[in-house]
């Protein structure tokens, strides 16, 4: 699918996650988000009514070649900064009924190569084939591979040697819908760069799709739908100006991912972990651990 197609289609909703200033970003956004950090209510999430995850479940499948102390540093930094209190207190204010939990379900290996470019369909036929059951399968690519947004049938699209770190959808397996994450290994000149090892770029960009799958996981439903009528009703939280809970920092980092992906101490006091800060309506911006969770939304 060509990006001016795709455009058209997802004239609304996305689920990818984008370098700021990047050729991905200006392919998926008009010139809408204000720079800087000052509160901007006007960007707030907005609850359409959707499907949400107080209680997630997830899985990490390594495709391809990766270190054993890579695998190893990311599923326990992964795992650190889907329970941690402090993170998961932002996340409370969207969930007024519910405790936020997660559960990880382990990892495994998929050693098979993949192709230098990988495409949206071949990533979700790797997530039918392995069919983790009820977690989100979140699919790490290997060192060197290419994400690309879009089907191998329909040509090229926004890829992530322009930007594009990873992004999140759903497959229908068995009458049973199944959420999926996919992540580049980020480094050089492929995928969202922030930290000082490829690991912790990836574990990053899984934060932010796995907070994007809790708060708003049938957001390819609606893309499909494009404007057919109530299709926004499938989106949980949303900001109709500024997209999903993650892509809204990242988005008016305007180019400092710095000031947005951070090393953030666990509640715990047993150490950081590589992050993205989630947008929080209580602030009117990103915000990194607190200690009191914010009343609901």
């Amino acid at each position: 699918m060509s990006t001016e197609t795709r455009n058209r289609v997802i004239e609304g909703p996305l689920n990818v996650v984008l370098r700021p200033g990047s050729e991905a970003e200006a392919a998926y956004r008009s010139a809408v988000l204000a720079p800087g950090f000052g509160p901007e209510p006007g960007l707030d999430l907005r609850y359409f009514g959707g499907k949400t995850l107080a209680h997630l479940r997830y899985s990490l499948v390594y495709a391809g070649a990766w270190a054993a102390n890579e695998r190893m540093l990311l599923d326990r930094a992964l795992s650190a900064a889907m329970r941690d209190r402090g993170l998961n207190n932002v996340l409370a204010q969207y969930f007024p009924n519910s405790e936020v939990t997660t559960t990880f379900a382990g990892s495994l290996e998929h050693p098979a190569p993949l192709p230098p470019r990988v495409y949206r369909d071949t990533v979700e036929s790797l997530v039918v084939e392995l069919d983790v059951g009820p977690s989100v399968t979140c699919l790490l690519l290997p060192p060197g591979a290419v994400l690309v947004d879009g089907d191998a049938s329909g040509g090229d699209g926004v890829d992530s040697k322009h930007g594009l770190g990873g992004y999140h959808g759903s497959v229908t397996i068995a009458g049973s819908e199944r959420y999926y994450a996919v992540a580049v290994y980020s480094e050089g000149d492929n995928g969202i760069v922030a930290f000082d090892a490829p690991w912790k770029n990836v574990c990053a960009t899984l934060y932010h799709e796995l907070q994007e799958t809790r708060t708003d996981p049938d957001v390819e439903d609606a893309i499909r739908k494009g404007s057919a009528p109530g299709a926004d009703r499938l989106l949980g939280w949303y900001s109709p100006r500024g997209g999903e809970i993650g892509d809204i920092p990242i988005a008016e980092a305007a180019g400092d991912l710095g000031s947005v992906m951070k090393e953030v101490p666990l509640a715990d006091g047993s150490g950081t972990v590589p992050v993205q800060l989630m947008w929080s309506n209580a602030v009117g911006g990103p915000e990194g651990p607190i200690t009191t969770p914010h009343p609901p939304q």
